[in-house]
């Protein structure tokens, strides 16, 4: 079993967003993952932040995980829709909060996986379903602990994602930060 970290699409938009995916990557320590859907959502996203468009050139986040078998394929779009309120007609909307979740849940060679998150709902579901998550404030409290940004500097790096209109959960000061 190992323990991988996995971010959604928000998080990963609001490191890139501010042109500090590099905290993140440095913060996942090399245990970063992605599902496919979450991949395909940064693809997308990449055209309103361009930062996002390296993502898969760089190759820290491994090869997007495809669930491929019609089982899987089916519980996973039966979870998208009754857990996140996935629209029928929009197979996209919260394709990656489920696929990252069931893949969590279900499959061996992920389970104990982080969830990494900004949406309280898919944070709550995932705590309730026994998965360990945070949010992109722990990843920069990591970040900081393991000395890859000084506290004040993830502080400011916060309030920088807030400046451009990205909205995590923010500390309440740089001692927040601190291990």
């Amino acid at each position: 079993m190992s323990e991988f970290l996995f971010p959604d699409n928000t998080v990963l938009c609001n490191f890139a967003a501010v042109d500090r995916l590099d905290i993140l990557r440095a913060a996942l320590d090399g245990r970063g993952r992605w599902t496919a859907a979450v991949a395909n959502e940064a693809q997308n996203s990449a055209r309103w932040i361009p930062a996002l468009s390296s993502l898969e050139r760089h190759g820290w986040l491994g090869e997007a995980i495809r669930i491929t078998t019609a089982e899987d394929i089916e519980k996973i779009f039966d979870e998208r829709s009754a857990v996140f309120g996935g629209n029928p007609e929009r197979l996209l909307q919260h394709l990656g909060e489920a696929e990252t979740l069931y893949i969590i849940k279900n499959w061996d060679d992920f389970s104990g996986s982080w969830w990494i998150s900004d949406d309280r709902e898919s944070l709550r579901y995932a705590q309730r379903q026994g998965i360990t998550t945070a949010e992109t404030v722990d990843m920069v409290r990591l970040a900081v602990g393991d000395g890859h940004i000084a506290a004040q500097d993830g502080f400011d790096l916060m309030k920088q994602m807030w400046d451009v209109n990205r909205r995590p959960r923010l500390p309440d000061s740089v001692t927040d930060l601190k291990p």
